[in-house]
């Protein structure tokens, strides 16, 4: 299929599937504990899954699929391999906060090929092709040329993850010392979104999934930023890790 035949079908599941989220009774969320404190999934996480992985077993059958609301994973092979976050930012969806996303990677011989991050609250669709630029609701995006002084960094936590709760603040406290400021949003794909777009400039989580990345990352990419590990080498899609991000690499502490 043309790449770019596939992308627009993509889009377009994306965009059919926001509206599950912004159709949710949030009266029954159904809300339950998946491992760890903190750590949360609706019904309407697996709804949003269940209907992107339809339509994508339509779009690219010989696909394999990853999804975060499995009990088992799929491994990743040569081929083509979906990741996909249904709600990215399931706390921020829970309370009504307005910033979750869907998150829809697609890997080609275990490299990223293709990523659409989609937040429907502000019907922003974040996409990209590899080797054909990023693009935000049709319009190409670049990152920012901001020094680290001038920058604003974006940053994550998990309060599953409680050992690392004092790296984490220690790691925002060193960046803060010489950035301009300092945001955490709740969901990593907007997140990396907003670095590519140039509405910040860095971004650090020290433990993400694949499917918190994998799209946004190709993208930040494709503006013409740097999305690494922490030991800043390229990202691997088959285990968790922590992901650095920034308009350059002089800019990653």
């Amino acid at each position: 299929m043309n790449e770019q035949v596939l992308l627009k079908k993509i889009i377009k599941l994306a965009k059919k599937s926001g509206k599950i989220m912004l159709n949710a009774d949030r009266s029954n969320l159904n809300i339950n504990d998946k491992e760890g404190h903190g750590n949360f999934v609706t019904k309407y996480d697996k709804m949003v899954q269940d209907a992107i992985f339809d339509g994508l077993k339509k779009i690219l059958p010989e696909a394999n699929f990853v999804g975060e609301e499995e009990t088992e994973h799929a491994k990743i092979t040569d081929g083509y391999t979906f990741i996909v976050d249904p709600i990215d930012g399931t706390t921020n969806f829970i309370n009504d906060y307005k910033l979750s996303s869907i998150s829809i990677g697609l890997l080609k011989d275990k490299e990223p090929f293709l990523g659409v991050v989609y937040n429907p609250y502000l019907k922003e669709i974040f996409y990209a092709v590899k080797g054909h630029g990023a693009f935000c609701n049709g319009k190409q995006i670049h990152v920012s040329d901001k020094a680290l002084e001038d920058s604003i960094v974006m940053f994550g936590t998990a309060i599953y993850y409680e050992e690392l709760f004092e790296e984490t603040m220690e790691t925002a406290k060193n960046y803060l010392s010489h950035a301009t400021d300092l945001r955490r949003s709740g969901s990593a794909a907007i997140d990396l979104c907003n670095v590519a777009a140039g509405r910040a400039d860095a971004f650090f989580e020290l433990r993400l999934c694949p499917w918190d990345y994998c799209a946004g990352s190709l993208i930040i990419q494709e503006a013409g930023g740097v999305c690494v590990g922490l030991d800043k080498q390229p990202l691997t899609f088959d285990k968790k890790q922590g992901v650095l991000a920034a308009n350059k690499l002089e800019n990653l502490l």
